[in-house]
């Protein structure tokens, strides 16, 4: 596949998701931010390129309203499940899969994601946008996803803040695995907690796939 081919099938799932729908009510101590099309679009891309998708279960912890696991729905995997604790966004997230359309049904589950209750079939690929442990209280939050991700999977993908390689690269050496690919990705954010001074900011991130 050239460079071309590959920045159109990727601008092209970009397209599809754009219909996903974000929180109505995002809840500030669990992080509920929106991820941007642009940035699911590319995760999934390169988990499709490393054939991480099709035939695999598809594990998105922490789903929100659905936006990594329906983007790997649009891409053949075996099944895909989407994990998230609170049930509104669950709802948004079954609404989204009627916009998506995508032919690989999604089941939508509620539970905490750092305590499954269903251990997934080999070999299992997740995908997940983690809290980044930024409220105060909630520190080290995305270590605890890193941990169910080791527990579970064949392979992980999963956003963090930048500068967060050493933490990432240690936490994999320390439980079997290893960062393969690494790249930095913009995450827009809007204006939607009282902590908020700005209309909208955009943070750097780092996306990080792990073989465990």
């Amino acid at each position: 596949m050239t460079d071309g081919n590959t920045g159109a099938t990727r601008r092209r799932l970009a397209q599809e998701l754009a219909v996903v729908a974000g929180f109505e009510d995002p809840t500030a101590p669990l992080e509920q931010y929106h991820t941007p099309p642009d940035l699911a679009a590319h995760i999934v891309h390169v988990a499709d390129l490393q054939g991480d998708i099709v035939d695999r279960t598809v594990l998105d912890l922490g789903c929100g309203t659905g936006m990594l696991a329906l983007g790997a729905a649009l891409r053949g995997p075996e099944r895909v499940v989407g994990v998230d604790i609170d049930a509104d966004p669950l709802s948004t997230a079954l609404e989204n899969e009627q916009r998506v359309g995508a032919m690989t049904d999604v089941a939508w589950l509620r539970a905490d994601a750092t305590q499954l209750p269903v251990s997934p079939p080999d070999p299992t690929t997740v995908l997940m946008n983690p809290p980044f442990g930024a409220q105060s209280g909630n520190e080290g939050a995305d270590r605890a996803f890193l941990e169910t991700a080791a527990d579970v999977a064949a392979v992980s993908y999963s956003v963090h803040n930048a500068g967060s390689e050493s933490f990432v690269e240690a936490f994999a050496d320390d439980n079997a695995g290893e960062v393969t690919h690494a790249f930095a990705a913009e995450f827009d954010i809007p204006r939607q907690f009282d902590h908020h001074t700005e209309q909208s900011s955009t943070i750097d991130t780092e996306v990080f796939r792990i073989e465990w």
